[in-house]
């Protein structure tokens, strides 16, 4: 019983020194440059409602898709005094679910569009694998690739002739590569040799019949811009973002999650750790990284640390080889 106690103390003798720490350094931090970051998202959203007739969101609870919806707010509705907004987006919200989905970032997603009254559409990857357009190897496989097909059913189906998404050019190389306003073909396929320079803010929104666009408000942030501007706008996260106590099992320099989708695997021995995740995706290949951040202010001061982006620390499916990511862009991905 007194170990337990003793750690207890320990863990909180940490909390307390990294709190003092974050106030100490936190206030040198110049977030002058939000502003900067936030009118130019403000319009870019604004020549997406002005541009297209049948925009979507890609809503998914994460905190790149929260910080976008806060900004499409402040675009297109009228603050009021208590921090809520009146009046409505002029476009809907689109979440791609995979089924295997994190359960506390659902919870999220549906209290925070009943919160703020938008109108929220969800396609469901089960779907795609009952018409047969989805076919797994394994049900326990990673639907995270699989999610394009989805997508441009949904596209499809609802006639959506551009999509915002909270994608960052820092994130990864093929993002990286990708336009503000970035046009897919009628089989929603992404050709990067084939994009329009976007000169003075200048940007293409030419379609033909069946083709589409997507866009990206925050392309030119970074995954620190996102922390600083949440800490700033006090915008509300799932928990999974901050620190708490989760069983785990290293793996590949990773530390994999165990749910019932990843269990521990024959010789593998299950640790008890404080985590936080980076990025919240499909549960198949989403993992956290080690933190006692309690909170966003703690996050930002972790984050001025960090060498390597979220994806690359976290997500396994983007291990699978350097080219992972532009592949399934090319395929109609995110």
């Amino acid at each position: 019983m007194n170990a337990i106690v003793e750690q207890e103390l320990q863990e909180q003798e940490a909390l307390d020194a990294r709190a003092a720490r974050t106030a100490r350094e936190l206030p040198v931090v110049d977030r002058r440059h939000l502003d900067a970051l936030e009118e130019e998202a403000i319009f870019i959203l604004r020549e997406v409602a002005g541009a297209f007739e049948r925009p979507a969101l890609l809503f998914s609870g994460g905190k790149d898709s929260c910080v976008v919806l806060r900004l499409a707010h402040k675009a297109f509705r009228e603050r009021r005094a208590d921090g809520g907004f009146d009046g409505r987006l002029p476009f809907p919200l689109l979440h791609v679910d995979t089924g295997h989905n994190f359960p506390e970032v659902i919870e999220f997603r549906d209290s925070e569009v009943a919160r703020h009254g938008d109108e929220l559409i969800v396609a469901h990857l089960e779907e795609s694998i009952r018409r047969g357009s989805v076919r797994l190897r394994d049900p326990l496989e990673s639907r995270n690739p699989h999610q394009s097909v989805t997508l441009l059913e949904a596209i499809e189906q609802h006639r959506f002739d551009c999509l915002i998404g909270g994608a960052r050019r820092d994130e990864e190389k093929a993002r990286a590569k990708e336009r503000i306003f970035s046009h897919r073909d009628a089989f929603g396929q992404w050709q990067p040799k084939e994009q329009r320079a976007e000169l003075w803010s200048l940007f293409n929104t030419r379609l033909r019949p069946g083709e589409h666009f997507r866009a990206f408000p925050i392309s030119n942030w970074t995954e620190l811009d996102v922390w600083m501007y949440i800490a700033r706008e006090n915008i509300p996260l799932p928990s999974l973002y901050y620190s708490h106590r989760r069983e785990v099992v290293p793996r590949g320099g990773l530390l994999v999650p165990v749910t019932e989708l990843t269990p521990p695997r024959a010789g593998e021995t299950v640790e008890r750790a404080d985590v936080r995740f980076r990025t919240v995706g499909d549960m198949s290949c989403t993992c956290p990284v080690p933190s006692l951040a309690a909170d966003a202010a703690q996050v930002v001061e972790e984050t001025l640390t960090v060498t390597l982006s979220e994806r690359g620390a976290t997500r396994m499916d983007d291990r699978s080889s350097q080219a992972a990511m532009e592949r399934r862009k090319k395929e109609g991905y995110f």
